[in-house]
């Protein structure tokens, strides 16, 4: 009998150093004088167009269903290979808001909160706000621009802003304020109305 095909499956923790080694061994390639050298980075590219073409008509056919769509995209080798090959069936805005929707737990762990701003001319501005300033939130700007650029490549940038101060409370006088009366004659009428602070008025 013939030996059974092997149905062990790659996790994400088994694809990343093949990945790794995938890209030291075409640059090593690329620095390779000689014809061999050439047609194995030409075939190499060959396979990456075929194997990107039949991804490209998975994607196609499961258009019509949300659910198999967000099984592909929630992947993280399927959402690499689909960024790689220009497939990735999510416009820019989206994958920059589920990235910073991924972050966002993590973050808290760390006393910080995370916010999508907007996304303009291949930027992607996110507000960050850290509640310490130890040495695992001076980590956590570079974190939040590798995640970003991991689910939107094609960014020119990722500025991180401070999140917008809260309003001023409105000042008592501000209430008692006409728009017909001074300022002098506004505080002696909220003097008038407020009364003594004690049982022997003002000192």
């Amino acid at each position: 009998m013939g030996e059974q095909p092997d149905d062990q499956r790659l996790d994400d923790a088994a694809v990343e150093p093949r990945l790794a080694r995938l890209n030291a061994v075409l640059g090593q390639l690329e620095q390779t004088p000689g014809r061999t050298a050439e047609l194995a980075l030409e075939a190499v590219e060959m396979l990456t167009e075929v194997y990107g073409e039949a991804l490209a008509r998975v994607t196609d056919l499961a258009a019509d269903s949300t659910r198999a769509l967000d099984r592909l995209t929630e992947d993280e080798l399927l959402r690499h290979l689909l960024l790689l090959h220009h497939i990735h069936p999510d416009p820019l805005d989206r994958r920059v808001a589920r990235a910073v929707d991924d972050l966002r737990p993590q973050l808290r762990t760390h006393g910080a909160e995370i916010a999508l701003v907007g996304v303009h001319d291949e930027v992607a501005r996110i507000s960050l706000s850290a509640s310490s300033c130890g040495g695992g939130a001076a980590a956590l700007p570079d974190l939040v621009r590798e995640q970003v650029l991991a689910f939107a490549p094609e960014l020119s940038a990722v500025d991180l802003v401070a999140p917008k101060p809260a309003p001023a409370l409105i000042p008592v006088a501000a209430l008692w304020q006409r728009p017909d009366r001074t300022d002098a004659a506004t505080v002696n009428e909220v003097g008038q109305a407020a009364g003594p602070l004690t049982s022997g008025g003002l000192a």
